[in-house]
């Protein structure tokens, strides 16, 4: 991890616009073909991997660029007004090889981390169609066979599920008697009996988020990350608050891309019969000014959160200590990137209403509504935690 004097020395301006440079000459050319054809961007994902930054958080020393918080945010802003696909997809990686840095062993890092830099693509695999979006309550359970695990279960939504080189998969340890008691597997993307299902969706149709099965799939005992029993703790302080942090701010970037889009549309859009373009009609101009407020409204906080990211981890304070901060943005994010959404399709009329991008990052930024947790879970557990009362994650009664 990047260490206090060199984050001192980073120049964020330098890594927006190389990231942006990879964005505009690959990832955002192949946006469209993406979700025409639901076909993965692996293209776009090779590209980032080769300019360095899907390892852009992991150490030095396992061949990563050792990067910060907020150079992670901007990567995944940058790529949001790309392909809105391939920054989910890149946000699930990150967190999936954080987590692998975080709490894996010497041995686990070595042998998974190193071959990210040169493309190798992780991700996380947690709920399950029994209890949607409450991934902390999984009903499937791992058996032993000796000291290595069989993992013979289906996970309901996966991103990058048959595509990943390896899942970090959460499930009930062997013989669980709460329901809390998960563990953490990362599981070999090669390994025979890993099956993924079709992925037909409204939105962000290139990163393959369908089910998972897995059939009498074995992972090693030296693959399991911790301990068993840890998934949980594991989550909370430290997957959940990046996973956060990382949809807010590409959520960001596709808002972003909706109001160009749509400023460009209206700027050189004229009615001849009037001789007037669109830009002339005072509820057009007002209507973009409030897309525009919303997307101020969002990079002071994404900043400032991802500084804090970086403060507490310089400090040893659990991330976990986050974990609302961090919910609270991607609601307000995601809610804020629908509307600015909303006000493009509005504003370009049937320009923006047929096939082409504007209908396209419509449809596709409103995945981030019901992107675990859901905004309207999400909504609950920060009320409740504002009045005092508990949240009951674990309680077969709860939320």
């Amino acid at each position: 991890m990047a260490t206090a004097q060199h984050i001192n020395t980073i120049n964020y301006d330098e890594i927006r616009a190389q990231i942006r440079e990879t964005v505009q000459a690959v990832i955002a050319p192949n946006a469209e073909r993406t979700d025409r054809e639901g076909v993965f961007p692996r293209s776009n994902l090779q590209a980032l991997a080769d300019a360095g930054w899907n390892s852009l958080l992991i150490p030095q020393q396992y061949d990563g660029l050792g990067l910060d918080y907020k150079a992670f945010s901007i990567a995944a802003e940058e790529i949001g007004r790309g392909c809105p696909s391939t920054s989910l997809i890149y946000v699930m990686h990150v967190g999936a090889a954080q987590t692998i840095v975080y709490y894996g062993t010497e041995e686990q890092k070595e042998r998974w981390l190193r071959p990210v830099r040169t493309g190798a693509l992780g991700t996380h695999s947690m709920s399950e169609k029994a209890t949607g979006g409450h991934t902390w309550f999984n009903l499937s359970e791992a058996k032993r066979d000796g000291t290595d695990y069989i993992l013979d279960l289906e996970k309901s939504f996966t991103t990058s599920g048959g595509e990943a080189s390896f899942y970090i998969l959460q499930t009930r340890t062997p013989g669980a008697a709460e329901p809390q008691q998960l563990s953490y597997f990362i599981v070999d993307g090669e390994q025979p009996g890993i099956t993924a299902g079709a992925w037909e969706a409204l939105g962000v149709r290139g990163n393959q988020s369908g089910p998972l099965k897995l059939n009498n799939v074995r992972v090693p005992q030296n693959d399991i990350l911790w301990e068993e029993n840890k998934a949980v703790e594991i989550a909370l302080n430290g997957v959940d608050p990046l996973y956060l942090l990382g949809i807010g701010s590409a959520w960001i970037g596709v808002a972003q891309e909706a109001l160009r889009l749509a400023t460009a549309h209206v700027k050189r859009t004229v009615h001849r019969d009037f001789n007037r373009s669109l830009a002339d009609y005072q509820v057009i101009r007002q209507q973009l000014a409030k897309a525009q407020i919303q997307v101020s409204s969002l990079r002071p906080w994404q900043l400032a959160l991802a500084d804090k990211f970086n403060r507490y981890e310089a400090e040893g304070r659990p991330l976990g200590e986050l974990w609302y901060e961090g919910t609270e943005f991607k609601i307000h994010a995601t809610e804020a990137a629908n509307q600015v959404a909303n006000i493009a399709l509005d504003v370009t009329g049937g320009y923006g209403y047929k096939k082409g991008p504007i209908e396209r990052i419509y449809r596709d930024v409103r995945a981030g509504l019901v992107l675990t947790p859901s905004n309207n879970l999400a909504r609950e557990l920060v009320g409740k935690h504002l009045v005092d009362l508990p949240t009951e994650l674990f309680t077969t009664g709860g939320d």
